[in-house]
């Protein structure tokens, strides 16, 4: 289960999706991140959904292992694309 919220820019669909655990944790040692429910927060979903959601988006902003894992065996993306805070994945689609 994840975290996600959708958000309309300047007409791009943008989806941000997080593991369920990581929402409102501090993360990062050199550069502190708080995975905010104002930008994950929007509604819990399961990975059918965080794949429809990622099919639609323009652009698509990706924390956690679990959602990673997904993305990567969906082929959404590559391990190449992946950049860790911490020990914490994370990825962003940009079509």
């Amino acid at each position: 289960m994840f975290w996600c919220k959708t958000f309309s820019v300047k007409g791009n669909f943008v989806v941000a999706i997080c593991d369920k655990d990581l929402l409102g944790k501090k993360i990062g040692k050199k550069m502190e991140i708080i995975v905010s429910k104002s930008f994950y927060g929007g509604e819990i979903i399961d990975d059918k959904r965080a794949i429809e959601l990622i099919k639609r988006s323009s652009i698509c902003n990706l924390l956690g292992k679990d959602i990673i894992k997904l993305a990567i065996e969906k082929r959404f993306i590559t391990k190449k694309n992946i950049m860790f805070i911490d020990d914490i994945p994370h990825a962003q689609i940009i079509r």
